[in-house]
């Protein structure tokens, strides 16, 4: 039992590290569109319209865009995992609870057939007490 909890606490830090580096990834990610995009703002333009389109920005948005539906879809793939073993899991307790009604209702079956020859039993006893008895008397 310590082994298999044991190893659910190295599973456990495993699953922590790598969620903690894919949340440090994120961070950088957006650390450096916060950095582009504030530098972008502090240069100095003369209008809107005649602003030059820095191509560093598309591709910091394309790079954390990428990197969120990594993270997001290490998630997904996890909670996926996770509902199919909930399933299955449901499948095993639902087959189990039957499993369980059948056995008692096998068991309810016997008990009865043990009392009804118990009772035979019972009677067939005192019918032989009263034909001994009848028999002592006569």
């Amino acid at each position: 039992m310590n082994a298999i909890n044991r190893t659910e606490e190295v599973e456990t830090e495993q699953e922590v590290d790598t969620n903690l580096a894919a949340v440090s990834e994120v961070e950088a990610g957006i650390r450096d569109f916060v950095r582009n995009d504030i530098a972008y703002l502090r240069r100095p333009v003369a209008s809107p319209e005649t602003a030059p389109m820095d191509p560093n920005t598309d591709a910091t948005v394309n790079n954390v865009n990428s990197l969120i539906q990594r993270v997001a879809g290490t998630s997904l793939a996890e909670i996926e995992k996770l509902i199919s073993e909930l399933e299955s899991l449901r499948d095993l307790l639902h087959a189990e609870g039957q499993r369980v009604q059948r056995e008692i209702s096998g068991y309810a079956q016997l008990s009865q057939a043990a009392m009804k020859s118990t009772r035979m039993i019972a009677d067939n006893v005192t019918q032989w007490k009263r034909a001994a008895d009848g028999l002592r008397n006569s």
